[in-house]
């Protein structure tokens, strides 16, 4: 990439304004799934916060789980209280988070989403998560991440 992508600047913003330390770093393109990412940053693939957006009946949610896991949508929505979750489409990532999908950060939303984090991250030192941009991430820790988006924790087995 050249230029920052407009999304990656926004998530800038928000993050400095969240009390966000860390650092932004810009992936390969070809880095594209949390593996991916992993191998390029030299990190445990579980370190990777994978962030989510699930419909929640129209309500966006957004899940901040670990790459070594998937979201066993049943059990989490029972955990979080909402009749069901479903797989957001493109467009209803992009218009509840400005953002698209494979770049969804925690952080910088038109308006705020409902967010929850993945307690498997707590067993990290440094997660990575998106910052606005598919090969854009930054870098984090897991009581951070919970005080800049306010995340309640869930176990999303």
């Amino acid at each position: 990439m050249s230029a920052e992508p407009a999304a990656v600047t926004r998530f800038k913003e928000a993050h400095s304004a969240a009390g966000g330390g860390g650092r932004v770093v810009i992936l390969p393109d070809s880095v594209h799934t949390a593996v991916l990412a992993a191998e390029a940053l030299g990190c445990p693939v579980g370190a990777i916060a994978n962030s989510l957006l699930f419909d929640a009946e129209g309500t966006p949610v957004l899940i901040l789980t670990s790459g070594a896991h998937r979201v066993d949508t049943a059990t989490t929505a029972e955990r979080i209280g909402v009749p069901a979750l479903k797989r957001a489409t493109p467009e209803f990532v992009r218009a509840h988070t400005g953002q698209v999908i494979g770049g969804v950060s925690p952080l910088g939303h038109p308006t705020p989403v409902p967010t929850y984090v993945d307690t498997a991250l707590r067993q990290y030192d440094e997660i990575w998560a998106a910052a606005g941009h598919p090969a854009a991430v930054f870098s984090t820790t897991y009581d951070e991440l919970r005080a800049m988006t306010g995340a309640p924790e869930v176990t999303v087995d």
